[in-house]
């Protein structure tokens, strides 16, 4: 495991990224596929913890744009990224991994409650853990509450795996000048106003001194060679 440069990760997963080709839920071949990265890297002695969105069932910014109440509509955000740790659940045991659900609201016939302590124990012993229902609090989206899990188990980064190979400048979907950044600061990050990740997230990854590395999760051994401290995507660090 020396060859690794970071030991710990945080590993964040957009809802939408599960869907794979189709346009809703859960597609089991990119589940298995994410599992088998994540395998490999949990063979290596990597320790591991996950956060995954529910934009592929529930986002609750959608619906409160639709005249939802925000925190209702937030409440099941969060019950969909449960249903979205029990699909990974599921696809890493297959895989032949260890893995514990922890989620920030009660549900204990499916999953623990989250406890620092005991998150931590279970990651030294070599469990993966999922972390689910965001923060548990309304009006805060899974970038913040990844952001927080990260702090509280002191990994040694956070990883936003995306559709995207990295930051950019402006969308690359719409300017095709859009120039990707190889490293960027979080304070580069927030005056520009750049999507990486929600102001609030941002800053607390700042305040507490935590790298990010925003990556494709597409690509073929993408976060074993950003864990390795290969250039894949863009890492935001301290200045």
């Amino acid at each position: 495991m020396s060859e690794y440069r970071y030991k710990r990760v945080l590993l964040k997963l957009s809802g939408e990224a599960l869907m794979g080709e189709g346009g809703y839920g859960i597609d089991p071949e990119v589940t298995d596929r994410l599992a088998a990265q994540v395998r490999e890297l949990h063979d290596d002695g990597i320790e591991i913890g996950v956060v995954v969105g529910g934009g592929n069932i529930f986002r609750g910014m959608a619906g409160a744009a639709k005249g939802m109440d925000r925190a209702q509509a937030d409440y099941m955000g969060m019950l969909a990224t449960v249903m979205n740790a029990l699909a990974l659940q599921d696809a890493f045991e297959r895989a032949g991994c260890e893995c514990r659900v922890m989620s920030a609201i009660q549900m204990n016939e499916v999953c623990e409650p989250y406890i620092r302590r005991r998150a931590m124990r279970h990651l030294e012993k070599g469990d993966i853990v999922i972390f689910a229902a965001g923060s548990g609090n309304p009006y805060f989206t899974t970038d913040t509450a990844a952001a927080l899990r990260a702090c509280e188990i002191d990994a040694d980064c956070l990883i936003k795996a995306t559709k995207v190979n990295g930051i950019y400048d402006k969308d690359p979907k719409e300017n095709a000048d859009a120039v990707r950044f190889d490293t960027i600061s979080h304070h580069e990050v927030l005056v520009r106003g750049l999507q990486v990740m929600d102001s609030t997230a941002a800053a607390l990854c700042q305040d507490n001194h935590m790298p990010i590395i925003v990556l494709n999760i597409e690509g073929d051994g993408n976060i074993k060679r950003a864990l390795m401290g290969e250039p894949v995507g863009t890492v935001v660090k301290e200045d």
